[in-house]
Parts: C-alpha cells; structure tokens; sequence
C-alpha cells in the first residue's frame, strides 16, 4: 500500500468523524462524544493516537480483549520489539521479518499507521555485531557498511508501508552521566563518531524518499531553566538545527515522554513552547512513547487509597500535560503511548519497583488518565468548545 493511500485512509476517517460530530441526536440515543474510541476523537484533530504493540500479547488467542483494544482505540502502532535490529537480524545476513510483516497487515486491516521503531540504537543489538566489533573481527570500514546495509534493507523492505521511521534513537547523553558534558553516547558515536547520525538520515532517505524521518530521544519534553550547556533538549535542537543546514534529510524529532509521578516534569506551557520551536525549523513533532510510571511502595502494593490515588491523578495529569501541547502545535502530528496496559507493561522489569505507567489497568479497565485524555481531545475546540456568549445586564 503507497503511502498516498495510508493518507487517503486518514481522510476518509476525518470526514467520518467529523459527520458523526454533526448528526442529529436520534430519537433516545443522542450523540456523545465520550463513547468515541481515542483513535476517533484525535481524527477530529488530525492526530493519530498510537500505542506500542507486543506481539506476543497480539497474538494470544486466550487474550483477545488486547488485539480488540489495539483495534479499535489506535490509529497508529509502533512495534515494540519486532522492528528492532537484534530482531529483524538475530543472525548475520539472515533477516526475521515474520513478526514485523504481521504488525504491517494488522496496521492494514484496521486503517492504521505504522511508525518504525527503530533503525539505529546502541541497545538492542544483535551478539553477532556487538561480538564481532569488540573481538576485532569487524573493522571501523566494515560496521559502516554494515549500518548502511541494516538501513537500506530494512527501509526498503518496508518501502511504502511505515508512516514516521524513527531513524536515530538516543544518541545524546544526560547531564547525570560521566562525564557530565552533554556528548553523543553509546555503541555508534563510540565506534564511528557522530557522523553516523546524518548517514542514517541520509540511507534511509535513500530507500524511501516517502517516510517521515524522525530523531527520537527521551527527557527532551520541555527546556530546562537551568544551564544551556546542561540542557539535553537545548542538545538536540542544536544537532537538528545543524543537521537541516547540512541539508540532512531530517522531518521531525520525537520526545518519548517517560515521565514519573515522582519526578516535578513540566506544565503544559513549557511543553508546548518547546514543541513551537522545533517547529520554527520546519521539522514536524511527535510524542512517541508516553508513559507514566509510579513508585510501587508497600503501601500501593498492599492497595491503600491513599497512596494510589495520587499516583492516579498525577499521572492523568502529566498525560494531558503532554496530550495538551501536541494538540496546541499544529506540527505535532502524533501521539503514541508505550504499551496501553499495565498488564504488559516494560515498567516493572525495566525500573524494579515502579508500575501503574499506562492508560489502562491490568484488567483492561481505563484508568483516570484514559478519561483525561479523552477530556482534551472532546473539549479542544469546535465543536464542543465554541466562542463565549456575550451576557448583557437584564432590564
């Protein structure tokens, strides 16, 4: 399916939404826009609602109620594991693409978008690479060629079908690593130097002139008040500024937003401002991975209200602070969540003693931070919200 037609789709879902916006209430069953499905009320906005997909889960015929939800709440779905290089190339020239290609046709049958996550990162990588790079037996020269090739074959295979690939993902450091200097990290920046960031724009550009090319790195939500030498969203507005004067093919840069409701994060009004000026490059914006985790203390975990309530409502409320921004920046062109449920979030085996991160429980109930979002995509703008009537005094 060529791209022209993923769009086409997305046409015809808006014009269908923004019908069902405008019917009259029928004969004892009006219209009410809190029994639409995520995915329906962002079409209102021209913006996709997507969550991160396991396919094991998927594909568990003794739990259906996942593929139902994944269905028919999202617009977009990004692979959570499937996509990633020690998956698609477990061995050396011998490519799995089995799980990604079921991912693509369940996208297709239900009128979804695919975002491609990821080409570049230095997790996830393959033994045979990693091995072969550390023991000498595979050159500076040969890993370049090697990452060229990844990239080509990979965008290639999926030519046409991947809406936003995020090509480039965390390749800037934090201000709490050694050394503290905001640098570019990892296996790629050690091995090639930061060159390899604009070749993979380039590779990937190269295989499909069509897909949108995103950068994508996490606590880069808003800027930070402090230090500018410091500020790791400072950090990659500068590499995307410099990128598009090397005419990098870059098209937008994805903040993952994982946040925690112990952490102080940001208000609706610095996220937005951040968003507004990579948006003054000309690059589109995304929030790519959203989740929103909690510290499990005894006290969650014995079931005290009093505990879990507030970690519920902070975590609503940094959804919508997010959810908020993107729907004020008209560049900001899709909102995915990591996973929808508790039930099979990466959060607990990820951080330890950390959970409740999704918008619905471990029993497929939406949660407060479902309804928040919901909230602000019904109650920003037409219809629901319209120009205030004027009150003259009464006589």
């Amino acid at each position: 399916m060529k791209l022209r037609r993923w769009i086409a789709t997305g046409a015809v879902a808006i014009a269908t939404v923004g019908a069902l916006n405008t019917l009259p209430a029928s004969a004892g069953h009006p219209y009410n826009p809190a029994d639409q499905s995520l995915r329906n009320l962002g079409l209102r906005h021209d913006l996709y609602i997507g969550t991160a997909v396991d396919m094991a889960a998927l594909n568990d015929a003794a739990d259906p109620r996942y593929r139902e939800l994944v269905a028919s709440q999202f617009s977009t779905v990004t692979a959570e594991n499937v996509m990633k290089w020690e998956s698609l190339e477990p061995t050396r020239g011998t490519y799995n693409w089995g799980p990604a290609d079921e991912l693509i046709a369940f996208a297709k049958q239900n009128n979804q978008r695919v975002r491609g996550h990821v080409l570049v990162w230095q997790n996830q990588l393959p033994g045979w690479l990693t091995t072969g790079v550390n023991d000498g037996s595979i050159s500076t020269e040969q890993l370049r060629e090697i990452l060229r090739n990844h990239i080509t074959n990979v965008v290639t295979h999926f030519k046409g079908k991947i809406w936003q690939w995020d090509v480039v993902n965390e390749a800037v450091s934090d201000p709490w690593d050694n050394p503290p200097a905001l640098h570019y990290k990892g296996f790629w920046a050690q091995h090639l130097g930061p060159d390899y960031i604009a070749d993979a724009f380039r590779w990937a550009r190269a295989a499909d002139p069509k897909a949108l090319l995103f950068y994508n790195d996490y606590n880069i939500e808003a800027f930070g008040s402090g230090d500018p030498a410091n500020d790791k969203t400072q950090f990659v507005y500068n590499m995307a500024k410099d990128l598009l004067a090397q005419r990098v093919p870059i098209d937008g840069v994805g903040s993952q937003g994982h946040l925690g409701t112990q952490y102080g994060n940001y208000d609706t009004l610095q996220v937005a401002a951040a968003l507004k000026k990579f948006a003054g490059l000309g690059l589109a914006t995304a929030f790519t991975e959203v989740d929103v985790r909690s510290q499990m203390t005894e006290a969650v975990q014995n079931g005290d209200s009093n505990e879990i309530n507030p970690r519920l409502q902070a975590s609503a409320a940094n959804y919508s602070v997010l959810l908020q921004a993107c729907l004020a920046d008209r560049h900001c062109l899709s909102f995915t969540v990591w996973g929808f449920t508790d039930k099979y979030s990466w959060v607990p085996n990820w951080f330890g003693n950390e959970g409740l991160a999704n918008i619905y429980d471990e029993n497929y109930q939406p949660k407060r931070a479902y309804n928040l979002m919901k909230a602000d995509l019904i109650y920003t703008g037409p219809p629901y919200v319209l120009p205030r009537i004027p009150q003259k005094p009464r006589r």
